[in-house]
């Protein structure tokens, strides 16, 4: 694909699809700058009445841990601004996990529970860190993980450092989705643009399944869909292969 901004059409065009057939679909819902244009799309087929989302639930992947609900940088509010807001979704059907619980391993426990009664999540949308994270499963994470604290790398953390006023304001720990929970979701739709993110994309499609690429592990799914820019597949070894198989599908294959 082209560009980032296609990557985005494309991947709302799944959504909408899916939300389509199952008004009351369960969205798992990724931050960072990836999946932005998927909402922007999102939002423009609300606004032009082609989708409807007044039944549509979502998890979020994950939330800083510490950070007041109300800083511009919680993913709270992130998903609030990015998400729910345009997309109009009902706010009661949105859930963030809960960094500011003074028990962080029931806050998780609690969430799973949550998941597990809205039914799963039907598609979750996943960004990748330069470092092959997903959520915030950073390397070494187990490939069973539940919804838990873990302490964010630096790398990470230099990363996330552009959305705050300084490096030092950055949470250390989070509570995220695990990559068992993720893993679980009935779809997986894995977005990438830049040459930032070349190394990380070529490890988790072409490389071997390993914990120090948790991305990798979406190799094991049945149903999961990566979507980069050219510039995001600059690594692969078979990128050509992938263009020519996407370009020749037929057209209702082509989410």
């Amino acid at each position: 694909m082209p560009s980032g901004t296609e990557v985005g059409l494309l991947a709302a065009r799944k959504i909408t699809r899916l939300v389509g057939a199952r008004p009351d679909a369960v969205l798992g819902l990724a931050t960072g700058s990836s999946p932005l244009a998927i909402y922007a799309a999102l939002a423009a087929h609300v606004r032009e009445g082609t989708l409807d989302t007044s039944r549509v639930s979502a998890f979020a992947l994950d939330e800083y841990v510490g950070i007041p609900a109300d800083h511009p940088e919680s993913y709270a509010s992130v998903i609030d601004r990015e998400v729910t807001v345009p997309l109009h979704l009902d706010p009661e059907r949105v859930q963030v996990p809960d960094g500011r619980a003074t028990d962080l391993e029931a806050a998780g426990r609690r969430y799973e529970e949550a998941i597990r009664a809205a039914g799963g999540v039907d598609l979750q949308i996943l960004g990748i860190g330069a470092n092959g994270h997903v959520g915030f499963n950073e390397p070494t994470s187990s490939f069973a993980s539940r919804t838990r604290i873990k302490t964010l790398t630096e790398r990470t953390r230099a990363d996330n450092a552009r959305f705050f006023a300084s490096p030092d304001e950055v949470p250390t720990h989070c509570l995220t989705q695990g990559l068992g929970t993720i893993m679980d979701a009935r779809s997986l739709l894995l977005v990438a643009q830049g040459s930032q993110k070349a190394a990380a994309v070529a490890a988790a499609v072409e490389g071997p399944v390993t914990s120090m690429c948790p991305a990798s592990i979406l190799q094991h799914h049945p149903h999961a869909t990566v979507m980069v820019d050219e510039a995001a597949a600059a690594d692969l070894q078979l990128a050509d292969y992938y263009r020519w198989t996407y370009a020749h599908k037929p057209a209702w294959q082509q989410f």
